[in-house]
């Protein structure tokens, strides 16, 4: 069995496709589609359903993609450790962050959890989308994720072999452009909770958003019935603050991003607060061994945190 095998499943896995997947993995369709009847062989079970159409895991595929995660995590890990051993004391810190978190929360938050290290590290920081930075801890490519967490959100990371820490609180407030056209004070051009006539303009998030996850998670549960029309999607949150501004529609955004907006009434609230949607930001890592580094700042972060608690 070779490592490539793996990664040629976990992309045809993601991908949905095989072509999609051989140019993820620069290799041409038939070579791939070898190497995964190679793995299949080794198994000994079928790993995928392939029709004209469309290719979808089968039930030995569902079941082997958690082991063939967590094998190239632990890979990856390793590859980590030895290679910090042989750069004679370079330590390296690893992290995925979700657009927002990166932009307005990781700097002040990392500057204040440095500060308590025994050591200076090299850091790389990578931002994408939520379901990119769950394959990147997945795959074993970072060491934390930084994310947004709600209880009735759908993860990949399972509770078997993640864990997570609480660092921060944030809220997704629905806002819109001011109506400049009203008087007696600021009032939404798209208010909350519109109507089955009169449906309120939404910008959404896409579905591989943490932030699209929570809101879809939160509207299935909610008693309150809300009429919307998405016109726009993207998991880029800013995007959506822009687009808002511009009088485009209403959309449920953090608060961490839109104060400045909020405070110039270029953005006004959409909704009371009974629409508000809190969220957690949450550390999340693997729960086998991490190298010493990360340990260490794992410690640093749960030990400011129960500080902060307990002041």
């Amino acid at each position: 069995m070779e490592i490539a095998w793996l990664q040629d499943f976990l992309a045809v896995a993601e991908c949905g496709s095989f072509s999609r997947a051989a140019e993820l993995r620069h290799v041409t369709q038939p070579a791939l589609s070898r190497r995964i009847r190679s793995l299949e062989d080794w198994l000994g079970a079928p790993l995928f359903f392939r029709t004209t159409h469309k290719v979808q895991l089968s039930p030995a595929g569902e079941s082997f993609r958690a082991t063939a995660e967590e094998a190239l995590r632990l890979l990856e890990a390793g590859r980590l450790s030895a290679r910090e051993q042989a750069q004679s004391g370079v330590e390296q810190l690893q992290f995925a962050a979700t657009n927002a978190l990166a932009l307005a929360f990781f700097p002040d938050w990392f500057r204040l959890v440095e500060a308590s290290l025994p050591f200076s590290a090299n850091i790389q920081l990578f931002a994408n989308h939520a379901d990119a930075c769950e394959r990147m801890i997945l795959q074993g490519k970072v060491q934390f994720l930084l994310g947004y967490y709600h209880p009735e959100m759908e993860t990949l990371l399972v509770t078997r072999q993640f864990q997570s820490y609480p660092v921060g609180l944030d809220v997704l407030v629905p806002v819109s452009a001011p109506d400049r056209g009203r008087t007696g004070g600021p009032a939404p051009a798209f208010s909350l909770p519109g109507s089955e006539g009169e449906p309120i303009p939404y910008l959404a998030y896409q579905a591989q958003s943490g932030m699209g996850r929570i809101i879809s998670a939160v509207r299935r549960s909610s008693p309150q019935k809300v009429w919307l029309r998405p016109i726009f999607e993207s998991h880029l949150a800013k995007l959506l603050v822009i687009l808002a501004t511009e009088h485009r529609g209403m959309a449920w955004l953090p608060m961490s991003l839109i104060e400045r907006e909020l405070d110039a009434g270029a953005l006004v609230r959409a909704g009371d607060e009974s629409w508000d949607v809190p969220m957690e930001i949450h550390l999340f890592r693997a729960r086998a061994r991490l190298s010493p580094p990360a340990e260490a700042f794992w410690r640093a972060v749960t030990a400011d945190s129960a500080a902060d608690q307990t002041g």
